[in-house]
């Protein structure tokens, strides 16, 4: 009896690993506006989760790439991601990536960086930029999204 108890425990054990968690904080990826260049379109998007850290409360900002490939082969694109508080206009580099895009498929949200950011002022606008590039090609003009860092 005591083992068939103790092989039940670790099995719901195991099983709840597989399962999935979420975070109850968890915000949307929103996407601005499509740029493209050399049959690769990409929208350059944002998500910030709340959090607190002791007394001060903060937000996750990360910033996510969505790549359309119309070419009828699939293509090598390089991205990069900056990040800038709206009220500063300074742009950070958070993160860059290469990934291969099927052809004439839609990959993504592809998430390229985060950073964390403390809430002083509470909805202050920040944004992230997105650029892409397929392999060999030209980079393309920015995309940009943006979102109320602090919302209560």
């Amino acid at each position: 009896m005591r083992l068939m108890r103790t092989a039940a425990l670790a099995t719901a054990t195991a099983l709840s690993l597989l399962l999935p968690t979420t975070d109850a904080h968890a915000a949307a990826v929103a996407c601005g506006g499509s740029v493209s260049t050399q049959g690769i379109a990409a929208n350059g998007c944002i998500s910030a989760e709340r959090g607190k850290e002791g007394r001060v409360h903060i937000r996750d900002i990360k910033a996510h790439v969505v790549l359309n490939n119309t070419r009828p082969h699939a293509a090598n694109v390089e991205y990069e991601a900056f990040f800038s508080a709206a009220s500063d206009g300074h742009w950070v580099k958070i993160g860059n990536g290469r990934t291969l895009v099927p052809r004439r498929t839609t990959t993504g949200p592809i998430e390229i960086g985060s950073t964390t950011r403390a809430c002083f002022v509470v909805n202050a606008k920040v944004e992230i930029r997105v650029h892409v590039r397929p392999a060999g090609g030209a980079w393309s003009n920015w995309t940009s999204a943006a979102t109320s860092q602090c919302q209560t």
